[in-house]
């Protein structure tokens, strides 16, 4: 059995996978709704406040979609998405990793995804660009991980 140590010194990083079709999905929730409204009656005081603060939010959500990644360092999977960080995992402790269709919110701006099955019962869904090399590096630290991406 060999499992990685505090002292392992991988340090690598994995950007997420980031899907169009999602980010166009959300813009045309947020703006379709004022084009009837924009030609009808132009553009008032109060619609110009409302895509205003669309438009903000709608940065914010790029913001998160094009921060988030995922770092393998000292033993420990750390997940970012845009300003927030989740709780590390300890690679020993995943159990398995696998493709899920899984539509639940996750840190992964993508439809293309993998859930990791870690601890007793703790599972997450993510979406790194390149799934395979991404779950090879953790087999390599954890090879007790059942992988059923490679």
């Amino acid at each position: 059995m060999k499992f990685i140590t505090p002292n392992t010194k991988m340090h690598k990083k994995y950007p997420s996978k980031v899907s169009y079709g999602l980010l166009v999905f959300i813009f045309v929730i947020f703006f379709a709704p004022f084009i009837f409204d924009l030609l009808n009656n132009g553009l008032g005081q109060l619609v110009s406040l409302v895509l205003v603060v669309l438009l903000f939010l709608y940065g914010f959500i790029l913001h998160m979609f094009f921060q988030t990644g995922y770092s393998v360092e000292n033993g420990q999977l750390k997940i970012k998405m845009g300003f927030f960080s989740f709780r590390s995992i300890n690679i020993n402790e995943i159990k398995k990793i696998s493709k899920t269709s899984s539509i639940l919110s996750a840190p992964a701006p993508s439809f293309d995804r993998i859930e990791i099955r870690h601890g007793d019962f703790g599972s997450i869904i993510i979406s790194p660009k390149d799934k395979i090399s991404f779950a090879k590096d953790l087999s390599e630290l954890n090879p007790e991980i059942n992988n059923n991406l490679i």
